[in-house]
């Protein structure tokens, strides 16, 4: 456990599995509701026996410092470029995003993609045009209306905690809310185009909900990536990770130690596009 400075913000980061491993994966959590633990108790620790996982709060989130500005997803990006530098960390890595932080991961892809060898992404959003108006306005609620569109969203993470722990998220929520930038930098954030994200040419797995209401961007992406792999989890919805944890690890986990298997032996990167509903 540690707090790193980067791009000026203190950042908490927690470091799982051998340092020098043959793969860094970077773990990108969602917004408002959320932060680096959504994984750390799900994902990063199978993942963490033969890789470095890297966990972080994002600013504003979890134990990192909330400055009143800097909410951009172009800010969020120069974040994460940051923090690579300052733990030393100059090979490409893979990213593995959930809801917003999924959104990142394809924005910083696009941005890096010397960085970047591959990404898994659960439940995201696309970063394409309406994707900023859609979180901006069920942030922008306000009283019980925003309580109620928030519960609905993380409404089987919320599940897992006690109340004590749902009432420390949700002050925090509202603190990152009304105390920030956070929804007029969003709102000001430019929309991604096609092009851009047909630039990625990594690798990417694509898990989303049967029933989220994100699911048609998944889609799209499909049809959009070089190198995209979608995978629709019966019955889900936006809460995918929490929802369906088991298979969302497995297939992640297969993703990533895979492909170290198939570079070990020669055989070509990269997977084909499925759509499996």
């Amino acid at each position: 456990m540690a707090d790193v400075v980067a791009n000026g913000v203190r950042l908490h980061v927690q470091r799982i599995g051998a340092v020098g491993a043959p793969r860094t994966v970077v773990f990108i959590h969602g917004l408002v509701m959320d932060n680096l633990s959504s994984f750390y108790f799900t994902l990063a620790n199978p993942i963490g026996e033969f890789a470095e996982a890297v966990l972080y709060d994002l600013r504003g989130h979890g134990l990192s410092e909330r400055p009143t500005t800097g909410y951009a997803v172009a800010t969020l990006v120069a974040d994460l470029a940051a923090l690579l530098d300052a733990l030393g960390v100059a090979h490409p890595v893979a990213l593995v995003g959930n809801s917003f932080g999924g959104l990142l991961a394809l924005a910083f892809a696009a941005a890096h993609p010397g960085r970047v060898e591959r990404v898994a992404l659960v439940d995201a959003h696309d970063g394409t045009a309406g994707w900023a108006a859609q979180m901006a306005g069920t942030l922008g609620l306000r009283g019980e209306a925003r309580d109620t569109k928030i519960g609905e969203s993380f409404q089987a993470w919320l599940g897992r905690h006690s109340e004590r722990k749902r009432t420390r998220l949700a002050a925090a929520a509202e603190a990152l809310v009304d105390g920030t930038s956070l929804v007029a930098d969003l709102r000001a954030s430019p929309a991604m185009t096609a092009a851009e994200l047909a630039r990625i040419a990594c690798p990417v797995l694509a898990l989303y909900g049967e029933r989220s209401d994100v699911r048609e961007r998944g889609e799209e992406l499909a049809r959009i990536l070089p190198a995209c792999t979608l995978h629709v989890l019966p019955g889900c919805s936006h809460s995918v990770l929490w929802e369906a944890t088991a298979e969302v690890k497995a297939r992640v986990t297969e993703f990533l130690r895979g492909q170290l298997g198939e570079r070990a032996s020669g055989r070509p990167d990269g997977d084909p596009v499925r759509d499996e509903r």
